[in-house]
């Protein structure tokens, strides 16, 4: 038993290892973290069982990272011969994948100037443009998507609009965006972002009420898609701690 229990003992603290460092990284429940300390190798299992294993379905686009590389590689090269707006576009699009937001911007820039009756391009230009904090930009593109399509994405497009009014200080069209956008989408990301904003004219009440619409979300989604919206769950958390109740 002496010797069973020597040769298992290294595997349980790189199961805790393991365990820990995905709590760190994707935030569950907190009770998993004391499972994890107090429960062993063993706490370690059971958390790799119902929090790690279900994850991998949702890594899966990591896979994806060397040939997604590869192809910019390509197209790289091609876009030197052949300067098409589609080649740029495709390239542009694997940029905002990689999270390279500048580049992305630049090759949709270059797509856009020869091809304007893309939806797709202005939209992903206005998603790239809204990570690199020029909210002004982005409000004109996503306004020529919204006009275009007013349910574009699954409203994405509309909330990520009002947003972007709602950055630029222009609150009365925020305002109305998001009291529409809010009536036909679920998004929790256009919920959050619609509290911030209530939050930003003053609105306590109502910033609270749009929080707690995402928090009230958790019980009733099933595991893959509480796993999936885990960073809004924790956004939410964090900003209703700075929304105290009356």
């Amino acid at each position: 038993m002496g010797a069973l229990f020597s040769l298992l003992f290294p595997w349980g603290l790189i199961i805790q290892a393991v365990a820990i460092v995905h709590f760190i990284r994707r935030r569950p429940d907190t009770y998993w973290l004391w499972i994890i300390l107090l429960g062993g190798g063993l706490g370690a299992l059971v958390y790799v069982a119902a929090e790690i294993l279900p994850d991998a379905g949702l890594l899966r686009h990591s896979f994806k990272v060397f040939p997604r590389r590869r192809r910019m590689r390509e197209l790289e090269a091609i876009i030197l011969d052949n300067p098409a707006p589609g080649n740029y576009e495709e390239l542009a699009d694997l940029y905002l994948e990689e999270g390279k937001y500048q580049r992305a911007r630049d090759c949709y820039d270059k797509a856009i100037s020869t091809r304007m009756d893309s939806p797709d391009a202005f939209y992903r230009r206005g998603l790239a443009e809204i990570e690199l904090g020029d909210f002004a930009a982005a409000s004109g593109d996503l306004s020529r998507v919204v006009a275009k399509d007013p349910g574009y994405d699954f409203h994405r497009a509309a909330g990520l609009l009002a947003h972007a009014y709602a950055k630029t200080g222009q609150s009365e069209k925020a305002s109305a965006l998001f009291a529409k956008t809010t009536q036909i989408s679920t998004l929790s990301e256009t919920y959050l972002n619609y509290a911030i904003f209530l939050a930003s004219q003053g609105d306590r009440a109502g910033a609270r009420e749009w929080t707690e619409r995402v928090l009230a979300k958790k019980p009733t989604l099933p595991g893959y898609l509480r796993r999936r919206e885990r960073v809004w769950f924790r956004k939410a958390k964090g900003l209703l701690k700075q929304l105290p109740a009356s």
